[in-house]
């Protein structure tokens, strides 16, 4: 069983920056990889980013150079720094786990390949 809670999330300017937490509680988070989604009002959950266990990351085009995934095992907690941030970024970021140790795959990029989500929490950006 795995909990996963992020924190981080507010009210910030075009151009601006966030850092979005993902503090994760249970067993096997070393194990895991670690996703952030969105969902913007009237539109479906979307992949942001991803990073495996051993520090491999992979971005969708709309956030690459602009948002940084990473994660601290030690604190069991997975980060999304958000630089440059643009009033299409607005939505409710998910943290998600996926378990992968038996998959060929050490990266996953769709909702269905998550076992584990957190609550959700709103990032607003004005113009």
């Amino acid at each position: 069983q795995v909990q996963l809670v992020e924190s981080g999330g507010g009210l910030v300017q075009a151009g601006g920056s966030l850092r979005l937490s993902c503090a994760a509680s249970g067993r096997g988070f070393d194990d895991y990889c670690m996703g952030w989604f969105r969902q913007a009002p009237g539109k479906e959950r979307e992949f942001v980013a991803a990073i495996s266990w051993s520090d491999i990351t992979y971005y969708a085009d709309s956030v690459k150079g602009r948002f940084t995934i990473s994660r601290d095992n030690a604190k069991s907690t997975a980060y999304l720094q958000m630089d440059s941030l643009e009033p299409d970024d607005t939505a409710v970021y998910y943290c998600a786990a996926a378990n992968l140790r038996s998959s060929i795959v050490v990266l996953a990029t769709t909702p269905e390949d998550y076992d584990y989500w957190g609550q959700g929490t709103q990032v607003t950006v004005s113009s």
